[in-house]
């Protein structure tokens, strides 16, 4: 087949730390190729190198065996190269419409009596709509529509610039399984039709199922990149991180106790969930499970006071709590670990030592006037960051937004350390992260456990439940449907109850 891009020994530095070391790829048409690596591997660094978010210090980039060297992501949009991001970029106030064309909306009127021809906007989208699948009004706003939605108007952007080359960064992270297997299937026809893509994805079984081509990155060095026919799972997490891992799951290191740390008692709110009622133990590492919708996000916000409910009660510890507040839960020794942690967990523009210490800022001052002691605030930081095993440059100059996505998440956890909580809330606190960066936050999780905390887990892998937890919940519309001790842990038995309406399974709550 045909190489319609590639790179040529290219390299880039950040802090003088080389994210990217003479990295040479190709990428060929009607296929679909394959991207790996742990988080800092460097594959985000290479894909803002193609879009021409940052420039590179050596090398050379060929695009259709002509010089590409883009000096901004426009010259890659006109270049005729797409990215899907993980977090996507779309303009939720907007119409699906508006988002299609917002580089180039259709007018009618001549000179400066130009308007937007909103009728024209509209019948272009549904075209193309209809080729991704989407069967919605493109005057809805993209606030209305669902993660699964938005990834396909994502698509329907690519499709309207005609791209030839499709970057796919982490597409499934916010999907169903059904509206993963839909993305799945547009992208073999995007292939099928000619389009080159990159897959960039955490999910090596995904890669293994989808791609035509691997290639694996480690440390901002390309490992290898062969036909996906070479490549195993262990094979993959060896070239990643550059030893065998034995299990996925570090072994457990404590066992729970009777003593409850948080109790939710009767917890209803109309329209999201009702009639919660179980127990968090000193110790324990709790799952929660179920499908999108289930109302797990909404039960955690609830207990951490960020959402309001009807009636019940919550217990931490010995203090009833009828209506508290987020503030009233970080002084009740409560940590939230958010599922979205850019836009929930972090302030991305500032450093990762004033991120580490936000919770805890007041420890910090020692004047009446509340003025911060930077030197005390800073070894604070350190503390936590070295206790965590942070990999990053020096924490009080570099951003939070420079990291990778696994230490992202290990910067919100040391964050809420510093706070010494007794109940740790997590809400998929492995999202978007790779093998081994997984492993490292599930050993976090039993360091947490064995210190006397109580951990609640939410999670949408349920393998990483059965892997991680004492005791496993499942709701179904807003309520508890079954619990589930050790010794009953199956994923078709669990997974059963997540489909089951309103009826128990499993031991009794």
């Amino acid at each position: 087949m045909t190489i319609i891009f590639q790179t040529d020994k290219l390299t880039k530095s950040f802090y003088g730390i080389t994210a990217v070391n003479e990295v040479s790829i190709e990428v060929k048409k009607g296929e679909i190729s394959g991207l790996i690596g742990q988080n800092g591997a460097g594959k985000s660094t290479l894909m803002n190198l193609i879009g021409g978010v940052v420039h590179p210090d050596e090398g050379q980039m060929r695009f259709h065996d002509s010089a590409y060297a883009p000096r901004n992501p426009s010259d890659a949009y006109n270049a005729g190269i797409a990215f899907i991001h993980q977090e996507l970029n779309l303009f939720t106030n907007l119409s699906i419409a508006e988002n299609i064309f917002v580089d180039n909306f259709p007018t009618r009127g001549f000179g400066p009596f130009q308007f937007i021809d909103r009728k024209k906007l509209n019948d272009n989208v549904r075209d193309i709509l209809q080729q991704v699948g989407l069967d919605i009004d493109p005057k809805t706003t993209v606030e209305e529509i669902s993660p699964g939605e938005r990834q396909l108007v994502e698509i329907a952007k690519a499709l309207y610039l005609d791209a030839e080359l499709i970057i796919f960064d982490e597409p499934t992270t916010s999907l169903t399984a059904r509206e993963t297997g839909r993305l799945f299937e547009i992208m073999k026809q995007l292939r099928d039709e000619g389009k080159a893509i990159i897959f960039i994805s955490h999910i090596l079984k995904d890669v293994i199922a989808l791609a035509d081509t691997v290639a694996v990155m480690r440390d901002g060095v390309l490992m290898a990149q062969e036909a996906v026919e070479n490549f195993d799972i262990n094979r993959m997490i060896n070239l990643m991180v550059g030893r065998q891992l034995e299990q996925l799951y570090p072994p457990k290191t404590t066992q729970p106790t009777e003593i409850p740390l948080l109790t939710v008692k009767d917890i209803s709110a109309k329209g999201i969930v009702k009639d919660i009622n179980f127990m968090l133990h000193r110790g324990e590492v709790l799952g929660l499970f179920g499908l999108m919708g289930s109302g797990r996000t909404e039960l955690a916000r609830i207990i951490y006071g960020l959402d309001d409910y009807d009636r019940g009660n919550i217990v931490i510890g010995e203090k009833h709590s009828r209506k508290h507040s987020a503030r009233d839960s970080i002084k009740n020794g409560v940590a939230f670990v958010t599922e979205n942690r850019r836009e929930e967990g972090l302030l991305m523009s500032i450093n990762i030592a004033d991120n580490i210490a936000l919770v805890r800022l007041p420890r910090f001052t020692n004047t009446p006037l509340q003025i911060v002691d930077g030197k005390r605030l800073s070894g604070a930081a350190q503390r936590a960051a070295s206790v965590l095993q942070l990999k990053s440059g020096d924490i009080n100059t570099q951003t939070a937004k420079a990291l990778s996505g696994g230490n992202q998440q290990k910067v919100v956890i040391a964050k809420w350390l510093l706070s010494e909580p007794r109940v740790f809330l997590m809400d998929e606190p492995t999202r978007g992260i790779d093998v081994g960066a997984k492993y490292e936050i599930y050993a976090i999780i039993d360091q947490l456990a064995a210190s006397g905390s109580g951990v609640l887990v939410i999670s949408s892998e349920l393998e990483e439940l059965i892997g991680i937890c004492d005791r496993i919940l499942v709701m179904n519309q807003g309520e508890i449907v079954g619990e589930f001790l050790p010794d009953e842990f199956s994923e078709d038995l669990i997974l059963r109850a997540a489909f089951r309406e309103h009826e128990q399974v499993g031991a009794p709550a």
